[in-house]
C-alpha cells in the first residue's frame, strides 16, 4: 500500500517536472511567463487610476470684480486645474468643449460681485463634458472643494452662515453622469477588437497546426492574396458585432445616438481593418495556436488599459501617452463616442480616422512582409 502511494507520486512528481521543463526550456515561453506579468503591473499602476492629476478648463467671466478674480486665483493655484482658454460670450462655451480642450467651463455671471455684497447665494456656472461619466464626476467634486474652501474664506472675512457661491452644473452627452453612457457606446468598438484580434491571429497559425496550410501554399495564389482573402472574412464578422453591440446599445439600454450611422461605420471599418493588420502580424509569426492565443492576450489587455475607455489618457504619463498612439482603439473610441453622444460629423473626427488609416497601412504590408518571409 505504502510502495504504491510512492510510485504514485514519484510518476505525478516526474510528469509535473516534464511539464514544467517543457515550459521553461522555451525561450519564448519564458519571456511570455515574465513579460505580460510586469508590464501590465506598471500599466494598472500608471494607467488605471481615477485620480484626475490635470484638470483643464475654460473661463468666462463677466464679472472682472475682485470676488470673481479671488475665485479663480483660489481655483489656479489648486494645483489641478488648468485655464486653457478665456472666453468672451456664452456663444463660446461649445468650442472648446467639442474641441477637448477642456473638461470644465467656468461661467462667472456679471452680477456675481454684487449678490455676494448683498448675502444673496451666487451661483457659479458648471458645465462637465460628461463623456467619461467617472473624470466628469472627479472634476466635479475637485470644483466644489475649491467652492467650498473660497466659501468659508468668505464667511471669515465678511460674515455670515449662508454659502456665498454656489455650483450649478449641467452635464453635457451625458445629463445624468450614467457611467453605462460612457461605456457601451466604447463597447461598440472594444468587444469587436477583442474578438477580431483573436479571429484573425489563428487564422494562419490554425491552418499551420492542421497541416492544411501546406496545401494553400500549392494553389495558384500569391502570398498577398493569401493575406487579403484572411482579412476580409474578419473585417466583415468585426462590423456584424459592432452592429449587434450597437443595436444592443440603442435598443435595450435606450442611449439615444445623436450622429449618423454613415460616419460611425466609416470609423468602424478603418478601426476593424487596422485591427486585422494586427492580428494578422501575430499570426504571421506564430507557429501554433496556442502560441497566437498567448500573443493577442498579452497585447489584448495593454490596448485596452491604453484606450481611455477607463482611465483618461491625460492623466498617463508622457511615455504612455505616446505610445497610445500605436493602438487602434484608443482612435476608435474616440470617433465612436463623439459620433455616438455628440453627434459629430466626418469633418470632426477625420483626426481619428488618419492614425487608424496609418496603422493600417503599417500593419498589414507588415503582416504580408513576414507572411512571405515564412515561406522561405
Amino acid at each position: 500500500m505504502q510502495s504504491s502511494l510512492i510510485d504514485f507520486v514519484l510518476r505525478v512528481a516526474n510528469l509535473c517536472r516534464k511539464e514544467l521543463l517543457a515550459v521553461l526550456k522555451d525561450p519564448a515561453t519564458r519571456v511570455i511567463l515574465v513579460v505580460p506579468a510586469l508590464m501590465q503591473s506598471l500599466l494598472f499602476g500608471y494607467a488605471a487610476t481615477y485620480d484626475l492629476q490635470r484638470i483643464d478648463y475654460a473661463l468666462l467671466d463677466q464679472s472682472h470684480g475682485a470676488a470673481s478674480s479671488a475665485l479663480i486665483a483660489r481655483l489656479d493655484g489648486a494645483g489641478v486645474f488648468r485655464r486653457t482658454a478665456t472666453l468672451r460670450s456664452q456663444a463660446d462655451i461649445a468650442a472648446p468643449i467639442d474641441a477637448g480642450k477642456a473638461l470644465l467651463v467656468v461661467g462667472i455671471g456679471p452680477r456675481f460681485e454684487q449678490q455676494l455684497e448683498a448675502g444673496e447665494n451666487a451661483p457659479v456656472q458648471l458645465i462637465v463634458d460628461a463623456r467619461n461619466s467617472n473624470t466628469a464626476g472627479s472634476a466635479v467634486g475637485y470644483f466644489a472643494s475649491v467652492v467650498a474652501a473660497f466659501n468659508d474664506d468668505w464667511r471669515q472675512r465678511h460674515g455670515g452662515g449662508r454659502p456665498a457661491v454656489t455650483v450649478d452644473s449641467r452635464a453635457w452627452y451625458n445629463p445624468n453622469l450614467e457611467t453605462r453612457w460612457n461605456f457601451m457606446p466604447g463597447m461598440i468598438a472594444a468587444l469587436s477588437m477583442i474578438q477580431t484580434l483573436l479571429l484573425t491571429a489563428l487564422s494562419v497559425a490554425r491552418e499551420r497546426e492542421q497541416g492544411t496550410f501546406d496545401q494553400l501554399l500549392v494553389t495558384p495564389l500569391s502570398p498577398t492574396e493569401i493575406m487579403i482573402g484572411k482579412a476580409i472574412p474578419p473585417v466583415m464578422i468585426g462590423l456584424v458585432q459592432s452592429t449587434i453591440v450597437l443595436l444592443v446599445t440603442s435598443l435595450w439600454f435606450r442611449i439615444p445616438m445623436a450622429g449618423s450611422l454613415f460616419t460611425l461605420y466609416a470609423g468602424l471599418v478603418f478601426f476593424t481593418v487596422a485591427s486585422v493588420g494586427i492580428g494578422l502580424s501575430i499570426s504571421a509569426v506564430s507557429a501554433s495556436m496556442q502560441q497566437a492565443m498567448l500573443y493577442t492576450f498579452v497585447l489584448i489587455m495593454p490596448m485596452m488599459l491604453l484606450s481611455g475607455l477607463t482611465t483618461p489618457i491625460s492623466n498617463m504619463p508622457a511615455a504612455l501617452q505616446v505610445a497610445t498612439m500605436a493602438n487602434p482603439l484608443r482612435f476608435a473610441i474616440d470617433l465612436v463616442q463623439r459620433v455616438y453622444l455628440e453627434g459629430v460629423g466626418m469633418g470632426t473626427v477625420w483626426p481619428n480616422l488618419v492614425p487608424l488609416a496609418v496603422i493600417a497601412a503599417v500593419t498589414l504590408p507588415l503582416a504580408a512582409w513576414l507572411f512571405r518571409n515564412r515561406l522561405v
